[in-house]
């Protein structure tokens, strides 16, 4: 089992820690430096004083990066056990990584996260952060990770290859990893670690809104194409209304046509299931379109001839009551497409 660090811009934290790994235990450390410059290098070159092995990007690139270059130095020399990912900034004590190490060991086929628990002290932002991140995976895949942002990870041999192919390059790249998991059906299994925040976590290199943007992606990009289609929805139905003034067929050829442009927009640029997946996505889409359709038309008759409500706000309750199930049946059934077999 080896120990992966993704390193950027490190201090005397991670060489106490690599001390401390190396007095505890015997496996080899791999440490990632992403770009952090000359300034750093003696830092670098102690941990190589150390017995780890020290691999080295010329620019910042990125955590997901980083730990993808590491995955590819382990395929290279053969590694058939697995690997445990800590951070460098002393958030993981060495108790919790081989902890993480050996449950890793013991269950084969599963990612182990090491779930912070988030009691005591802790940052505002890492506190707001992670419910926040928490509440909207739940929603996107309809599974439940009490630490979703946890750098403490462990990941058996078999799972490098796919771990290469999930995308992002940054902080978004670990949430990447268990939307992707989700998919392909692969087991996740949390274990408590401690919460530690040195200094606060200054020297967190996480910046709040760009790389949050990043984290929320899949959700903010599903979000647009559903607004946009909705949108397209909303307008269609006010003008087929206005000329036909029958509430069925407005609906139904409002419907048709958003549902086309949401179809393309989801395959595409949200689900990225491309023309090389199955067609039969298609057909998969247009069964839940008919749903949600008889969905949609049932509550605006409700709303609308039942209670008298005005049509546009009746529109925007109805799509609302709706957009949650459409998004967690497109990514679990619609477009979902296995792709890498788990190890038996």
């Amino acid at each position: 089992m080896k120990i992966l660090i993704p390193a950027y811009e490190p201090d005397e934290r991670m060489l106490c820690l690599i001390r401390q790994l190396k007095e505890q235990s015997g496996e080899q450390i791999v440490i990632v430096d992403d770009g952090s410059g000359n300034k750093y290098q003696p830092i670098f070159n102690e941990a190589e004083s150390l017995g780890c092995t020290v691999l080295h990007h010329h620019f910042n690139q990125g955590k997901g990066a980083a730990l993808k270059t590491g995955i590819n130095y382990f395929i290279a020399i053969g590694e058939q056990e697995g690997v445990v990912c800590a951070d460098c900034d002393g958030q993981h004590s060495v108790t919790d990584i081989l902890k993480v190490a050996r449950v890793t060991r013991q269950k084969a086929n599963y990612i182990v996260l090491g779930g912070r628990q988030f009691i005591g002290k802790v940052p505002w932002r890492s506190r707001v952060g992670n419910t926040l991140t928490r509440a909207i995976f739940a929603f996107a895949t309809g599974s439940r990770i009490y630490d979703t942002q946890t750098g403490l990870r462990g990941y058996p041999a078999w799972m490098f290859e796919w771990l290469l192919q999930v995308p992002g390059c940054r902080f978004e790249y670990e949430l990447n990893i268990l939307l992707e998991a989700q998919r392909q059906d692969y087991s996740v299994y949390e274990i408590p670690i401690s919460t530690i925040y040195e200094g606060n976590n200054k020297s967190s290199h996480f910046h709040p809104v760009f790389d949050s943007i990043r984290v929320y992606l899949p959700i903010l990009k599903f979000s647009g194409s559903s607004l946009a289609a909705a949108a397209l929805d909303f307008i269609l139905l006010l003008v087929l209304q206005k000329i036909t003034n029958n509430l069925l067929l407005s609906i139904v050829g409002a419907r048709v046509c958003s549902s086309l442009f949401n179809y393309i927009c989801n395959r595409y640029l949200v689900f990225k299931a491309g023309a090389e997946q199955n067609p039969r996505s298609i057909l998969r889409y247009y069964s839940l379109v008919a749903v949600i359709l008889g969905s949609n038309y049932l509550l605006m008759s409700l709303l609308v001839n039942t209670i008298s409500t005005p049509l546009i706000p009746a529109k925007i309750l109805t799509e609302a009551i709706l957009f949650t199930g459409s998004y967690w049946v497109q990514k679990k059934y619609v477009f979902y497409y296995p792709k890498v077999k788990a190890m038996q």
